[in-house]
């Protein structure tokens, strides 16, 4: 069984002659400890399908499944139960508490599934120190960097017993020797069995997931199934452009 699952899922926004299809009939299934990348062009879709696998947003149309249960169905609780147990976020915009400390933003997910804060704090400095963060560890958000508050946000991400990771643009604001730290820890929880749904337009770091869909104006036009060298997924882009 899939850990998440999208069946004929579609997402209208507007009505009338504003409406605009975001993502249309999107059939898209990821595995326990597989890595699956999502690659397009800006306003592809990518971003709404992610907050859809996510249960930050209700499908127009379609079922989501995470874990063998469909999403849609959900009332507010318990989706917000199903995200804080099982689902491990990464946003584009970071989403960090602005009162708390790195290690603090980080070991906050371990506390509230009832680990000892001591406990906590331990396993936190240690996602962090392998991101190269150990000593901005006391650090507000604001005292850090865009890649410093990145490397945070997907250290938070990981930590703890997460089945499901959703990951927006991961690497956009890293440099390549922590774009690619990021990845072995993306990859390292896969391996753990976490399953993970990667948005990017970076083709590097897309090479290293199982299977790669492209969209295109909402729609899943192709997939590939890696070991692909970086520069054919830009080819592959370059030679399938938008429809006029």
């Amino acid at each position: 069984m899939s850990m998440l699952e999208l069946r004929n899922v579609s997402k209208v926004y507007g009505e009338g002659a504003t409406e605009v299809d975001a993502i249309s009939s999107i059939d898209l299934a990821v595995e326990r400890g597989s890595l699956v990348a999502i690659m397009g062009p800006s306003g592809s879709g990518k971003s709404t399908l992610l907050t859809i696998a996510g249960s930050l947003e209700a499908p127009t149309t379609g079922d989501v499944m995470v874990d063998g249960k469909n999403v849609v169905g959900m009332s507010r609780n318990e989706k917000a139960r199903l995200r804080r147990r099982t689902i491990g976020y990464v946003f584009q915009d970071f989403n960090l508490l602005a009162g708390l400390t790195a290690v603090e933003n980080v070991s906050l997910p371990l506390e509230l599934d009832g680990i000892p804060m001591k406990k906590a704090r331990a396993k936190g400095m240690s996602v962090l120190d392998e991101l190269g963060l150990a000593d901005r560890a006391e650090r507000f958000p604001d005292e850090l960097s865009g890649g410093e508050r990145q490397r945070v946000a997907i250290a938070r991400a990981v930590v703890g017993e997460r089945s499901l990771l959703l990951a927006d643009e991961p690497s956009g604001a890293l440099d390549s020797v922590n774009g690619e730290a990021v990845m072995r820890m993306i990859l390292s929880a896969c391996h753990g069995g976490v399953a993970a749904l990667v948005v990017t337009h970076d083709a590097k770091l897309a090479s290293w997931a199982d299977r790669v869909v492209f969209l295109r104006d909402g729609k899943a036009v192709d997939e590939t199934l890696p070991p692909q060298r970086p520069e054919e997924l830009v080819d592959h882009d370059a030679a399938n452009p938008p429809e006029s």
